[in-house]
């Protein structure tokens, strides 16, 4: 299992993307050195879509978060 380690950019509420506990698109380091991406799951919709070299496997979900949420994660990536 994993914990969540460092939220990676600026909180929802600091890029004003929620005035309370809803709607919260984010992106988390993990403990383990992976990232955790909370947005809306899409997968549904777009599974019939996807490129063709796009796969989703059963237990994989496509997720949506903001362009605000990406771009305010950008500082916080690592290089490599």
């Amino acid at each position: 299992m994993f914990d969540f380690a460092r939220r990676v950019g600026l909180s929802p509420r600091q890029r004003g993307e929620t005035s309370g506990r809803d709607t919260c698109p984010d992106i988390w380091e993990l403990d383990n050195g992976a990232f955790a991406v909370i947005g809306t799951d899409v997968t549904d919709q777009v599974r019939d879509r996807l490129p063709e070299d796009v796969h989703c496997a059963s237990y994989e979900r496509v997720v949506i978060v903001t362009r605000r949420t990406m771009i305010a994660a950008k500082r916080d990536l690592p290089d490599a």
